[in-house]
């Protein structure tokens, strides 16, 4: 009965950092397994809360502060992986190494799941006085460096984060869309969409958040667009709503997944105008296949990786992203040329169908977990 080899494991995926709702952790990774019939559950720094998309929550309690969460929610999430004596625990923020290394000492596998360059993102932390800034993203280094070692895989979002750590036991699983998303019935015309442009995603400074009321500000009078997310820094968010650009804003705020989707759906863009800094520059933005997914064409950032993704796949435009004039002058030719704006966003559809899907993705980390759980 408890022969390993006819045996289920049990999985645990581990956060004190991210919402219950995020899409990499629940709707790609905990909502696939379930579907292909793994034992899963998602332990987070959240209260409790229903089964979300088939996955079980097991919510510890929020943080009361940064502190709070890398400390005593951490320990929390750490005894309840025990309590749900889980053959592997994977893991999802950097500040959980730690506990990581606890879960590996006491007989857990471990998987770190590494969706930023956190070394990078230290460096651009607003929130870390800039002095302490090198101290950390050593100490971060020096940290992914004994995980990269000591735990049983790691899985990188993708091919430039994984050249970071052990090549031997390192899977890339990118964080692409699920492929029924550009499978659905095309959107309603271009002509008949009520939004220039929709973003969906964190509203930060370094995410273009003060760009884009400017943006819509300078689209000809009449047009609007739709914007779902969460501002993580109240100044960023005054600016913002300050402009005048943000009358002519619909904010959804925080949103579920398909939500996300109608909005974007309904505009005749998607625009991802992240700022050129050191952890963006490398990696891939998801809402940026979202978009595509959705069959709408990008208004993206002009970093060189990022051209060629749009390039090769001709699914959009790339601008300044520190220009709102160049990244309105874009949508605005979309807006005047409707035929070229849907030729660019079945593209977009196609690149997800035949390449940049979450399936195709997903069969890897599907084969992750019974190699770790067989191996001695």
């Amino acid at each position: 009965m408890n022969d390993p080899r006819t045996r289920r494991p049990r999985i645990r995926h581990l956060t004190s950092v991210h919402r219950v709702e995020d899409t990499r952790i629940l709707r790609r990774e905990c909502a696939s397994l379930v579907e292909a019939g793994h034992d899963v559950a998602l332990i987070a720094g959240q209260p409790p809360h229903e089964p979300v998309a088939g996955v079980r929550i097991i919510g510890v309690g929020l943080p009361r502060h940064r502190i709070d969460r890398a400390t005593r929610v951490a320990w929390r999430v750490f005894r309840a992986a025990r309590r749900e004596r889980a053959d592997i625990c994977h893991f999802h923020d950097p500040e959980l190494i730690w506990v990581g290394i606890l879960l590996t000492v006491l007989g857990h596998k471990v998987v770190y799941d590494v969706h930023e360059d956190v070394p990078l993102q230290v460096m651009n932390k607003w929130w870390i006085p800039k002095p302490a800034r090198g101290v950390l993203a050593a100490g971060v280094r020096a940290a992914e460096w004994v995980a990269g070692r000591m735990f049983s895989a790691i899985v990188a979002a993708t091919p430039s984060i994984a050249e970071k750590f052990p090549p031997e036991k390192t899977v890339v699983v990118q964080n692409f869309p699920h492929v029924e998303i550009a499978q659905r019935p095309e959107p309603k015309p271009v002509e008949e969409r009520a939004y220039a442009f929709s973003y969906v995603g964190g509203l930060k400074a370094v995410q273009g958040a003060r760009e884009m009321p400017q943006v819509v500000a300078a689209l000809p009078a009449g047009a609007r667009a739709i914007v779902a997310g969460w501002f993580d820094d109240a100044a960023v968010e005054r600016d913002a709503r300050a402009h005048e650009g943000w009358q002519r804003i619909e904010f959804l705020g925080g949103v579920t997944h398909e939500r996300a989707i109608e909005a974007i759906r309904d505009s005749v863009c998607g625009i991802v105008i992240d700022h050129p800094i050191s952890n963006y520059l490398d990696s891939y933005s998801t809402k940026m296949f979202e978009y595509m997914a959705c069959g709408v064409p990008v208004v993206a950032s002009d970093f060189p990786l990022w051209v060629r993704l749009v390039g090769d796949a001709d699914c959009g435009v790339t601008v300044d992203p520190l220009d709102p004039l160049a990244a309105a002058a874009a949508v605005e030719a979309l807006l005047k040329d409707p035929d070229e704006a849907r030729r660019l966003g079945a593209n977009g559809r196609r690149a997800i169908q035949e390449r940049y899907n979450w399936e195709a993705e997903f069969r890897k980390l599907d084969a992750l977990y019974p190699a770790l759980y067989l191996a001695n």
